[in-house]
């Protein structure tokens, strides 16, 4: 009698620790779908990406595209996507892949014609900035993430600044930097540097924007654990996007599970194919668009 209240007394001890267990599992899952609601939803009409669906069947590699979005416009106003990037989560072969578009590049812009890409967010938005991506490049991005560099300081310093190296040359553009070298840049210096327009050119100011990008990606994976939901807490109603909550919950545990040191990162239209023109007057970047086209998809499937 005495054995069966203690197996009675023991199955109660495990039936409330698993019960205790499931409950903050369930707790901590509430939360996190919470805090991953907080972005605004922008709704998309897939239906006009212009997305090529052959390559989710023929591609050398499982890859996910996010297109990323930088503007820099006052809010409530849509603005030109400054920066354009596209980040692929290759599960494949392991990598985090960052393509940087530059912002000058002579594309067609479906409805308005051949202009700058960084043009199509200012007519349309989201939508239209993935359908140019898609179309000129066939390429298959369905989902998009959009900041405001206006935030940008409050993402950085939720962060604890950025680590970043500082030329001569780029000093006087940035107010609180007095010397040369590998520095932490606030939120506000960080978005300085990532404006620098004179300095290079648009090639320098889309590699400042790769650089601030992969060193807040550096300081996201080796941020504690318990710091993440105060982190999202302060980003997250900052951003734009179609991705849903368990979207990004199923793209955090593809990216968990790659364990990725480096963020892998190539600028296009590359050195070899574009050029500076001038057409009407305005400058733009040309380039051949299938050599173009050829050496994006070896760069984001192979």
């Amino acid at each position: 009698m005495v054995n069966k209240i203690k197996n009675l007394n023991k199955k109660k001890i495990i039936i409330i620790v698993v019960s205790v267990i499931l409950l903050v599992l369930i707790s901590g899952f509430s939360y996190l779908y919470y805090l991953l609601s907080k972005p605004n939803k922008i709704e998309i009409d897939e239906s006009k990406l212009s997305i090529n669906t052959s390559l989710d069947k023929n591609a050398n590699a499982e890859v996910t595209n996010i297109a990323l979005f930088g503007i820099d416009a006052p809010e409530g106003v849509r603005g030109r996507s400054d920066a354009i990037m596209i980040l692929s989560i290759d599960e494949t072969h392991k990598k985090l892949k960052l393509s940087s578009i530059m912002r000058d590049s002579y594309v067609n812009i479906e409805g308005y014609g051949k202009d700058k890409i960084t043009h199509a967010y200012a007519f349309g938005g989201a939508e239209l900035a993935m359908n140019t991506l898609n179309q000129n490049f066939d390429l298959n991005i369905s989902r998009f993430i959009t900041v405001n560099f206006t935030t940008l300081p409050k993402i950085i310093d939720a962060l604890g600044g950025i680590t970043v190296n500082i030329t001569e040359a780029e000093i006087k553009y940035i107010p609180g930097v007095t010397h040369s070298g590998t520095q932490t840049l606030n939120g506000a210096e960080a978005l300085a540097y990532s404006r620098i327009r004179y300095d290079g050119g648009d090639q320098m100011r889309t590699q400042r924007q790769r650089n601030v990008l992969e060193d807040v990606f550096g300081k996201l994976v080796s941020t504690s654990p318990t710091k993440i939901p105060s982190l999202l807490d302060t980003m997250l109603p900052l951003v734009d996007t179609n991705i849903s909550p368990t979207e990004f919950m199923s793209f955090g545990t593809d990216v968990l599970s790659m364990k990725p040191k480096k963020i892998n990162e190539k600028m296009f239209p590359c050195d070899t194919h574009r050029k500076g023109e001038m057409i009407k007057g305005v400058s733009y970047q040309t380039f051949n668009i299938k050599e173009e086209t050829k050496e994006i998809h070896e760069f984001i499937y192979e």
